[in-house]
C-alpha cells in the first residue's frame, strides 16, 4: 500500500491503532483530532486518502465532506462512526463518501477498503435514479432502540458485500424496505432491484426473465418460504449458473426455513446459498420504545400528506404503546392514519384510540418451532419426549423444578440481551421484583454483561 493518509479521530487510541497498521502497510500518516486541521491539510494539497471520524469536538465528517469534495475533487473519504445507524451510511452514501464502516470496525476490513481507495482513481458519482422520498422516510430507518441499532449496524456491514442475505421477520415489520435500503445504498445503487415473487419463477423461463432485468444489481426473492419445490429448484439452478457479473442476492421470509427444510418443504441446498448473512427483523413487540417516535413520524407524514394536524394525548399513547401490534409497524401506520382521518379535536384522546384499536385484530398467539403452532403445544411435545426417553419409567423427582429452570434460564438472558444487561429494565419488562431478578440470576448462574459502548 503507497499513499499519504490524513487520519482525523478524537480519540487517542483509534488514532494510534491507525497509524501504527497504515505505516506498517507503507503508508505516511498524519493523525489530528481536529477538523480544522484536517480541512487545512486537504487544502494544502495533503493526503492521497481521508478517514475521519464523524463527530468530532470542532465539526463534523460528515458536513464536512461537500467541502472536501469541492477542495480535492476525486480525494477519497472513508467515514467511520459510532453513531451505528443506517441514517449515518445513508447519509454518507448522499454525501459521496468512499466507503462507510461502523465503530467498532475490524481493521483488516478497514486496511482493503484503505488499500482499494488508494489503487483506484476515485470515479466521478453516478447519477442517483430521482425519487420523491426523503431520506430515511421508510419504515426501517425509523427506531432508536436497542434491537434497531443492531439491525442498522449490520445493514451498514453488508451494504457493500456480495455476500447474500436472508431478512426474516413477522408480515409488517419491514423486510422488503430493508433489502432496499441495502441496495439503494450499496456500490450497486445505479442498477435494476428487482423484486422476484411466485409469479415470477412459475416457469422454467422465469429465472432467464429476472436476471435479465436485473442487470447485475440486485434481486429479492420475496417470501422465499413460500415458494414451492419447482421455483425452488429453477433458483437454485440459476443461482449455479452464475457469473463474475451476477447480481446481488436477497431474499425475505416470515416463516422459519430451518424448520421448513428440516420437514423437507424447503430445499436444503438453496437454503444455504441464501444464508449467507442472516437479518432478523424484530417486531414491533420487541420494540416497545420505539412506538412513541414511530407514532410521531406516521402523524407528520400524514400532515405532510395534507392531513389534519393532531397529536396523542398521554393516555392514548399509553394505549398505543401496551398494544401487541400483530401486524407490527404496516398496521401501527394504517392505525395513526385512520385516527387522523377519523378523529375532530387537535389531540386524540384515549377513548378515540380505544374506539379505532378495539376493530384490531388481536395478538396472535406465540409459535414454538411448527408453522403456526401454539408455543403450549411445542412445549407439550418437547415433555412427550422427554417422558417417551425413559423407557416407560418415571423421570427423577423435582420434574417441575427443573422444567421451570429451563424454561426460565433462556428467558431471563434474552431479556437481558434485549435490554443491554440493564436489571432495572429486565425486571420492568418480565413484569418481577428487581430482587426477585437478581435472585433467579445468582440461582440459575446466569451472566450479566452490560452492553460495551462502542469507540
Amino acid at each position: 500500500m503507497d499513499g499519504t493518509v490524513l487520519v482525523a479521530d478524537d480519540d487517542r487510541t483509534i488514532r494510534t491503532v491507525l497509524t501504527q497498521a497504515l505505516t506498517r502497510a507503507g503508508c505516511k500518516v498524519h493523525a489530528t483530532s481536529s477538523m480544522v486541521t484536517l480541512m487545512r491539510w486537504v487544502e494544502e494539497g495533503k493526503g492521497d486518502l481521508v478517514i475521519s471520524d464523524v463527530i468530532m469536538p470542532d465539526g463534523n465528517g460528515l458536513e464536512a465532506l461537500p467541502r472536501i469534495s469541492r477542495e480535492r475533487p476525486g480525494l477519497p473519504v472513508i467515514v467511520i462512526s459510532a453513531q451505528n445507524t443506517i441514517m449515518t451510511a445513508i447519509q454518507a452514501a448522499e454525501a459521496d463518501a468512499f466507503d462507510y464502516l461502523p465503530k467498532p470496525f475490524d481493521l483488516p476490513d478497514l486496511m482493503k477498503r484503505a488499500a482499494r481507495a488508494l489503487e483506484v482513481k476515485r470515479r466521478a458519482p453516478a447519477a442517483r435514479p430521482k425519487t420523491d422520498k426523503v431520506p430515511g422516510d421508510d419504515l426501517p430507518l425509523v427506531g432508536r432502540t436497542p434491537a434497531m441499532q443492531a439491525l442498522y449496524r449490520l445493514v451498514a456491514r453488508v451494504m457493500n458485500t456480495d455476500l447474500p442475505v436472508l431478512i426474516t421477520g413477522e408480515s409488517g415489520t419491514g423486510k422488503s424496505l430493508i433489502a432496499r435500503a441495502i441496495h439503494d445504498f450499496s456500490d450497486r445503487r445505479t442498477l435494476p432491484f428487482v423484486v422476484a415473487g411466485a409469479g415470477d419463477l412459475a416457469t422454467m423461463e422465469g429465472p432467464a426473465t429476472v436476471l435479465s432485468r436485473a442487470r447485475g444489481g440486485s434481486i429479492l426473492f420475496d417470501e422465499v418460504g413460500d415458494l414451492d419445490e419447482d421455483a425452488q429448484a429453477r433458483i437454485v439452478r440459476m443461482l449455479d449458473s452464475f457469473t463474475d457479473n451476477a447480481p446481488r442476492i436477497m431474499a425475505s421470509s416470515q416463516s422459519n426455513l430451518a424448520h421448513r427444510m428440516e420437514i423437507g418443504v424447503f430445499r436444503q441446498d438453496l437454503f444455504y446459498r441464501l444464508g449467507g448473512v442472516t437479518i432478523s427483523v424484530p417486531s414491533l413487540r420487541e420494540r416497545v420504545d420505539d412506538i412513541a417516535l414511530l407514532t410521531a413520524h406516521f402523524l407528520q407524514r400524514a400532515e405532510r400528506d395534507g392531513l389534519p394536524t393532531r397529536r396523542f394525548s398521554d393516555g392514548a399513547l399509553d394505549l398505543i404503546r401496551s398494544y401487541s401490534w400483530p401486524g407490527n409497524v404496516r398496521q401501527l401506520e394504517n392505525t395513526v392514519r385512520r385516527i387522523v382521518i377519523t378523529g375532530t379535536e387537535d389531540e386524540i384522546s384515549r377513548a378515540e384510540a380505544e374506539g379505532v384499536l378495539g376493530n384490531q385484530p388481536a395478538m396472535e398467539p406465540l409459535t414454538g418451532g411448527g408453522e403456526g403452532e401454539k408455543l403450549s403445544g411445542s412445549v407439550a411435545k418437547h415433555l412427550k419426549r422427554y417422558f417417551d426417553l425413559h423407557g416407560g419409567v418415571l423421570p427423577p423427582p423435582g420434574l417441575h423444578q427443573r422444567i421451570l429452570r429451563e424454561v426460565e434460564g433462556p428467558l431471563i438472558e434474552i431479556a437481558l440481551d434485549a435490554t443491554g444487561g440493564n436489571q432495572a429494565k429486565c425486571a420492568d419488562l418480565l413484569g418481577i421484583n428487581r430482587n426477585t431478578l437478581r435472585k433467579k440470576i445468582t440461582d440459575l448462574d446466569i451472566r450479566v454483561t452490560r452492553r460495551r459502548k462502542l469507540m
